[in-house]
C-alpha cells in the first residue's frame, strides 16, 4: 500500500470521528479513532494476502455481533459503521450492516445521521431492495430545518435515487431552487441534474426553473445549471436559441476576471466553467450564421487570454478551436486557430502533440489544407515512441483518405497492427481498414488480399459486420455482373492458394468465410477439380475447425457435392464423422448421405448462385394452429405471458414487489417467431427439435448473418468528379520542414534542383516521398475524404439496392448546394408552450423560409377544431401481443396503409394556392404551412388528424414561368417516426405555375414530446439546387382515444408493468374530479372510462395501437396522476403532457 493511500485512510478516522459538542479529547471521538486505526495499522503490517483476509474476517464477525446486539448506543453504532466502510473497501462483503446504515440514517443525532447517509450511499446500488426504507426519512429530511439534514438528503437522492422514487420527491427537491442558501439551491440543481439524466421527461415541466438558476445571483448554482444546459442543448439546440446571449454574457465576465478569485485555478479564471460554456456555444452556433455571430468576439477574446504556460489554459485552447470549427466560419478565427493547432503539434511535450492531433483530425473535415501545412510532422509522428501518438495519426490517416492513397494508409494501419497486441485497438483499427477497403478499393485483387489481412489478423476478435458485409457483398454483386464474376473468381482463387499451405492456421471467422465462398462460388474455377477443394474443406474439418466452423464447412461441402456426380472426399467424410461424439455433427453427415443418394432433389435444393434468393418463413407458425385449437379443446389451459404469470404469482403470495418498474417486457410482449437458428446456405441442415439443444442456441447467437449490413458498396462511390492533374498539384502546398516558397506544390518534389535535392539525407528523401503519397489528393475541398460526411468521391464498387430498401441517409441527403448560401436552420417551428388542442381550435406555427438568414414573421394556423372521433379498439386489444423490436403493435394489429387506389402524386395546375382534397377536408387538418422556397419552387406541407393515422399532405408550387425536372424530396431517417412505404417522393417535372402534390402516413416509432422531421428537396433547373426542410411533429399528434369497458380497463392494468406516478397540487379553479377529467379529454385526447368519487379511469392509445390506462385520485388538494403502457417511454411522455395541461389550467 503506498504512503499515500496510507495516510489518507490514517486520516479518515479523524474526519469521520470528530469530536462531537461537549466530547474533549478523551471524549466519543477517542475510541472510534483508535479502533479504526488500529485496524488500518494491523492491515498495513500483514505480509499476504491470506493473513489479511483472516484478520478481516475476524473483524467482521466481531462487527457483526456487535451491530446485532440490543444493548449497542448510536454512537458504538456509528463507529461499526466506519469500520465496515473500511471492510467494504478492501472488498470484502458485509451485507448484514446494510440495514442497520439505514437505521442509523433514520436515527441518529446529526452527526451519526452523516456517517450513516455516507454508509448507505456507499453500500446501496439504485436497485437494491433495501432502498425503499429510505424513501420516508430523505422525503422527512428535505423537510427538515437543518441545513445539513437538507444537503445530507439531496446527495443521497441524487447519488442513488433510481427514476421510480424520483415523483416521490421531486415537489420538495423543486421548492429548494428558492432556498435563501445557495449552497441549498446547488445541491437541488445537481439533483434535478441527475434526475433528468435517468429520466428526462419528469423534469421538463420546470424547464422555466432552469433557467432562474442559470441568472442566479451565486456563481456555484449559476455553474450547476450549466450541466443541464450542456445536457439538453446536446438533445436539442434549437429550443435554446435564446439564451445564446445570456451564455456569451457569462463567458465574458468569466473571462475579465469579473468572478471571485475563489474560482481561480493556477490564476486562470474558472477553467472548467469556461469550457462548458464554449461547448454549449459550439452547440448552438452550429450552421447558424446569426447566432456563430454574435459568438466570434467573446471566442477571439478566450484565445487572446488563454495564454500561461498550463495544462488548463492548453484544455481551454483546444475547446476554443473545436468550438471555432463548429459554428458557422468566420476567416479571422480560423486563421487563429491554425496557428494554435500548429503549436500544439509542433510542441515536443507528448500530451500536448497529442492535443494537436486530436484537433487536427476534427478539424481536417473542414480544413484539409491543414494536413498538408504538418505532413511531415505527421510524419514523424508514425514513428513516435508513444503508442497512443500512434493511434492518433493513425486515426488523422483514416479522416484524410482517398482514392488515390488508399493503399499506403492501409499498409501504414496493418504495419501498426501487427505491432498492437490491445484487444481494443486491434478491433478499432480492423474496422477502419475494412471501411477503407470497402469504400477504395483500387482493384479486385488488392481487395481480398487487405480483407485477408483483415480477417488474419482481426481473427475471431473483430466485429461480426464486417465478415457479414464481406461475404453481403460478394453475395448481391454490383450492377456490373462481369464485374461480379471477378471478384468472385479473385476470392475463390485467393482461398485456394491460402489452404495449400498444410501448416498455417487462420482464425475460426477467416475459415468461416473461405468455407461459405469456396461452397458458393468454387464453380467458377473451371480448371480446378471439386475434388481438390473438399479435400481441402476435409482436411480442416479434421484439424481445428471449431463447432460453429464445422456448420459452415459441412454446409459448403453439401453444396459443392451437389454439383459434383460422386467424390471420394464425400463418402470418407461420412465414415469419418458418421459415429462423431458431436450430436450436430452427425446430424449433418446424415443428411448429407441421404441428399447425396438423391441427387435431382439436390440440385434443386443447391441451384448455383442462389444465395441472396428470399426465404419465405412462416413467422406466425401458422402449421401449430391445428395442434393448439385440440388441446383447448381437451380443455387445456391457454398460454399466459411470463408478466401475466408473475403479476397473479404477486398477488397470491400478498408480498411486496421489489423488481424494478422498468423491466423488460421483450419476451412478455414478443410477437409469434421462428426461434430456429439460421444456417449459413440458407436452409435448415440440421433439425431444430433434435441435437443438442445448447449448442444450438449459441450458434444462432454467434453465427454470421448475412441480413441488415448496410451497404456502402458502388461502382461510382463517393469521390467527386475527377480534376485535372495541374489542378491537384497546383492545389497542393509545400511540407513545413521543406525550404521552398509556399506556393510550390507539395508533391513537386522532381521540380527541385540536383543540388536541393542531394543536400537532403535519405530519411528526409523517405519522409518527402512517403509525404507525397500520403497526402495526395488534398489539394481541393472536393477531393478529400471526409469520413463521417457525404463523401462524394468515386467508389470502386457500389451494391445494387434491394426491393423497397430505404436509400442510405448518407448518399440520398447531399449538404445544400452553393446556390442556397444562407441555409439556416428552422428556427422554433413550434413554440415550447404550444397547445396542440386548445378550445378554440387553433394551433399556432410560425413559417420559416428556409433559404433565407431571416425567419419571416407571418404565422400559419393550424385548425383542429374538429373533434376527434374516439376509436372503438377497447374489445379489439384482447389477445393481442406487443413486438419486442418495436413498441407497436404486431402484424395481428389493424395498421393504416394508404389506399392502393389513391394515386400517390396529383398534379393541381389550376391555383398555386394548397388545398387538400374534398374527402380529406372532412377530417381534422391545419393550414398548410410554408417549410422552405425559394423565387422558384415552395414546400408546403398540411397535418390530417385521421382517426388510424397521422398523413402529411406535401405541396410543391413551381411560382417560375419554367418547367422543372428531376424534383425529387427525401425525408431523413429519424429514430423517433417512421414514414410508410418510402421516405421520398420524384417528380420527373413540374410545369410552369403549378402545384405538384404528395401525402405520407407517419406513425411515431419512439414516443417523445416532440420531434424534427428532417429532409432535403433537390430540382433542376439550369443546375442542380436543393433546400433542407423540417417540420416538428408533437406526441399529440399520435394521440387516439380508446374505447373500453372497466373490466377491459381492469385486465389490461394487470397486464402492463410499465408505470409512472406523480402527484400535483390542485388549485381551487380546476373543480371536481370530473372537471379535471374533461380538460384532460379535450387537451389530451382521452377517453373517460368510469368515475367512482374521488377516483377515475381513463384510456387513450398511441397509433397504430399503443394502449395507455390512467388511474387518477383527488384526495387532500392533491392529484395522483398513475399512468401504465407496455411501452416503457410512454408513461413518461404523457404525464409530462398532463402537467403542462393541469398548468395551465
Amino acid at each position: 500500500m503506498s504512503d499515500a493511500v496510507q495516510r489518507t485512510l490514517s486520516a479518515l478516522p479523524g474526519w469521520l470521528g470528530q469530536a462531537e459538542p461537549g466530547a474533549g479529547p478523551g471524549g466519543g471521538g477517542g475510541p472510534a479513532t483508535s479502533r479504526l486505526g488500529g485496524l488500518i495499522r494491523s492491515i498495513t503490517a500483514l505480509t499476504s494476502k491470506h493473513e489479511e483476509e483472516k484478520l478481516i474476517q475476524q473483524e467482521i464477525s466481531s462487527l457483526k455481533a456487535t451491530v446485532s446486539a440490543p444493548s449497542t448506543t448510536l454512537r458504538l453504532m456509528k463507529e461499526c459503521m466506519v469500520r465496515l466502510i473500511y471492510c467494504e473497501m478492501l472488498g470484502y462483503e458485509a451485507s448484514f450492516g446494510y440495514i442497520h446504515a439505514i437505521k442509523l440514517a433514520q436515527q441518529g443525532n446529526l452527526f451519526e445521521k452523516r456517517v450513516g447517509y455516507l454508509a448507505v450511499s456507499l453500500f446501496l446500488h439504485e436497485n437494491h431492495e433495501l432502498l425503499l426504507l429510505l424513501v420516508n426519512t430523505v422525503v422527512k429530511d428535505l423537510q427538515s430545518t437543518n441545513l445539513m439534514e437538507v444537503c445530507m438528503a439531496l446527495t443521497v437522492a441524487s447519488q442513488i435515487f433510481p427514476r421510480e422514487m424520483i415523483p416521490a420527491v421531486l415537489p420538495l427537491v423543486e421548492d429548494k431552487l428558492q432556498h435563501s442558501k445557495e449552497i441549498i439551491r446547488r445541491k437541488a440543481v445537481h439533483t434535478l441534474y441527475k434526475f433528468y439524466l435517468i429520466a428526462p421527461n419528469q423534469v421538463q415541466h420546470i424547464h422555466d426553473k432552469f433557467r432562474k438558476a442559470l441568472c442566479d445571483r451565486d456563481v456555484g448554482v449559476m455553474a450547476a445549471s450549466l450541466h443541464i444546459y450542456l445536457q439538453m442543448v446536446k438533445e436539442n439546440s434549437s429550443e435554446y436559441k435564446d439564451l445564446t446571449s445570456s451564455f456569451i454574457t457569462i463567458l465574458k465576465q468569466v473571462v475579465g476576471g469579473k468572478l471571485p478569485i475563489d474560482f481561480n485555478y493556477h490564476s486562470v479564471p474558472a477553467p472548467w466553467l469556461q469550457i462548458q460554456l464554449l461547448r454549449i456555444l459550439g452547440l448552438l452556433g452550429k450552421d447558424d450564421l446569426r447566432t456563430s455571430e454574435l459568438m466570434y468576439d467573446v471566442l477571439d477574446e478566450s484565445l487572446r487570454r488563454a495564454e500561461i504556460n498550463h495544462n488548463i489554459t492548453y484544455a481551454i485552447l483546444f475547446e476554443c478551436v473545436h468550438t471555432i470549427y463548429t459554428i458557422y466560419p468566420k476567416s479571422d478565427l480560423l486563421e487563429k486557430a491554425a496557428k494554435c493547432i500548429g503549436k500544439f503539434v509542433l510542441s515536443p511535450k507528448i500530451n500536448l502533440k497529442y492535443l494537436g492531433l486530436k484537433a487536427l483530425t476534427y478539424v481536417v473535415q473542414q480544413d484539409p489544407s491543414l494536413a498538408l501545412q504538418h505532413q511531415m510532422t505527421i510524419i514523424e509522428c508514425l514513428d513516435h515512441p508513444d503508442p497512443i501518438i500512434k493511434r492518433e495519426t493513425l486515426e488523422l490517416l483514416y479522416r484524410i483518405t482517398n482514392g488515390q492513397n488508399v493503399t499506403v494508409i492501409v499498409q501504414k494501419m496493418l504495419d501498426y497492427l501487427m505491432q498492437s497486441k490491445e484487444e481494443y485497438t486491434i478491433v478499432n483499427v480492423v474496422g477502419k481498414i475494412a471501411e477503407l477497403a470497402e469504400k477504395y478499393a483500387p482493384d479486385n485483387k488488392w481487395f481480398i488480399h487487405t480483407m485477408n489481412a483483415v480477417f488474419s489478423v482481426g481473427g475471431d476478435k473483430m466485429h461480426p459486420d464486417i465478415p457479414n458485409s464481406f461475404l453481403r457483398l460478394l453475395a448481391e454483386g454490383f450492377a456490373d455482373e462481369k464485374e461480379d464474376g471477378q471478384l468472385r473468381l479473385q476470392a475463390v482463387q485467393s482461398y485456394l492458394v491460402l489452404l495449400q499451405d498444410e501448416k498455417a492456421v487462420y482464425p475460426q471467422k477467416f475459415l468461416q468465410v473461405m468455407s461459405w465462398v469456396l461452397g458458393e462460388y468454387s464453380h467458377l474455377m473451371k480448371n480446378v477439380d471439386p475434388e481438390v477443394v473438399l479435400a481441402d474443406l476435409h482436411r480442416i474439418l479434421k484439424r481445428n475447425a471449431a463447432a460453429e466452423t464445422k456448420a459452415w464447412i459441412m454446409s459448403a461441402v453439401t453444396k459443392i457435392a451437389s454439383r459434383a456426380t460422386y467424390s471420394k472426399t464425400v463418402d470418407k467424410l461420412i465414415m469419418d464423422f458418421g459415429t462423431s461424439l458431436d450430436t450436430c455433427m452427425r446430424q449433418y453427415v446424415y443428411e448429407l448421405k441421404h441428399l447425396c443418394e438423391d441427387r435431382e432433389s439436390m440440385k434443386k435444393l443447391f441451384p448455383a448462385g442462389a444465395s441472396c434468393e428470399d426465404i419465405v418463413v412462416d413467422a406466425s407458425l401458422s402449421f401449430l394452429d391445428g395442434f393448439v385449437a385440440e388441446g383447448l379443446g381437451r380443455g387445456a389451459a391457454p398460454y399466459k405471458p411470463r408478466h401475466q404469470r408473475q403479476e397473479e404469482q404477486l398477488s397470491q403470495q400478498k408480498a411486496l414487489n421489489f423488481e424494478p418498474y422498468g423491466s423488460s417486457l421483450s419476451q412478455s410482449f414478443s410477437t409469434s417467431g421462428f426461434p430456429g437458428r439460421q444456417s449459413p446456405t440458407g436452409i435448415s441442415l440440421g433439425s431444430d427439435v433434435s441435437g443438442n439443444s445448447a449448442e444450438m442456441g449459441q450458434k444462432e447467437t454467434n453465427s454470421l448473418k448475412l441480413e441488415g449490413v448496410k451497404k456502402l458498396w458502388g461502382k461510382e462511390g463517393y469521390l467527386p468528379k475527377k480534376e485535372s492533374l495541374v489542378e491537384k498539384e497546383d492545389s497542393l502546398k509545400p511540407p513545413i520542414e521543406s525550404s521552398l516558397p509556399a506556393e510550390h506544390p507539395a508533391g513537386n518534389f522532381a521540380l527541385h534542383s540536383e543540388r536541393e535535392i542531394t543536400s537532403l539525407s535519405e530519411e528526409e528523401k523517405e519522409k518527402q516521398q512517403l509525404a507525397s503519397t500520403l497526402f495526395v489528393g488534398l489539394g481541393t475541398q472536393g477531393s478529400v475524404s471526409l469520413m463521417g460526411k457525404g463523401d462524394p468521391t468515386a467508389q470502386k464498387f457500389k451494391r445494387k439496392p434491394k426491393m423497397g430498401e430505404a436509400p442510405n441517409s448518407e448518399e440520398s441527403f447531399s449538404v445544400q448546394s452553393r446556390a442556397c448560401p444562407d441555409l439556416t436552420p428552422l428556427p422554433d417551428a413550434l413554440s415550447r408552450n404550444r397547445k396542440p388542442f386548445q378550445k378554440n381550435g387553433h394551433l399556432r406555427f410560425r413559417k420559416a423560409s428556409l433559404n433565407s438568414s431571416e425567419a419571416p414573421e407571418s404565422k400559419a394556423a393550424l385548425d383542429r377544431s374538429h373533434s376527434l372521433p374516439e376509436a372503438g379498439l377497447g374489445e379489439k386489444l384482447q389477445g393481442r401481443r406487443f413486438s419486442p423490436s418495436s413498441l407497436f403493435a404486431d402484424g395481428d394489429l389493424e395498421i393504416f396503409q394508404p389506399s392502393p387506389s389513391a394515386l400517390p402524386v396529383v398534379k393541381r395546375p389550376l391555383s398555386l394556392t394548397p388545398c387538400v382534397p374534398e374527402e380529406v377536408a372532412r377530417c381534422p387538418h391545419s393550414e398548410a404551412l410554408e417549410l422552405c422556397g425559394d423565387e422558384t419552387l415552395v414546400l408546403y406541407v398540411c397535418k390530417v388528424w385521421k382517426e388510424d393515422s397521422l398523413v402529411l399532405f406535401i405541396f410543391l408550387a413551381n411560382k417560375s414561368t419554367s418547367t422543372l425536372k428531376a424534383v425529387k424530396l427525401e425525408f431523413e431517417h429519424s429514430k423517433h417516426f417512421k414514414i410508410f412505404e418510402n421516405l421520398g417522393c420524384h417528380f420527373a417535372e413540374i410545369e410552369a405555375q403549378s402545384i405538384e402534390s404528395s401525402q405520407k402516413c407517419v406513425t411515431m416509432e419512439e414516443p417523445c414530446s416532440e420531434g424534427m422531421l428532417s429532409g432535403s428537396l433537390g430540382y433542376h433547373l439550369e443546375s442542380e439546387m436543393c433546400l433542407r426542410f423540417s417540420v416538428t411533429l408533437a406526441l399529440l399528434d399520435f394521440i387516439r382515444p380508446m374505447k373500453t369497458t372497466t373490466e377491459e380497463f381492469g385486465k389490461l392494468w394487470l397486464s402492463f408493468s410499465n408505470d409512472v406516478k406523480l402527484n400535483l397540487k390542485m388549485t381551487s379553479s380546476q373543480g371536481s374530479l370530473s372537471a379535471v377529467l374533461n380538460t384532460l379529454q379535450q387537451k389530451l385526447k382521452l377517453h373517460i372510462v368510469d368515475i367512482i368519487g374521488n377516483e377515475g379511469i381513463a384510456a387513450c392509445q398511441l397509433l397504430p395501437s399503443v394502449p395507455c390506462l390512467l388511474h387518477c385520485r383527488i384526495h387532500t388538494g392533491m392529484l395522483g396522476l398513475w399512468f401504465r403502457s407496455p411501452c416503457p417511454a410512454l408513461p413518461d411522455c404523457l404525464l409530462y403532457q398532463c402537467q403542462k395541461v393541469m398548468g395551465e389550467s
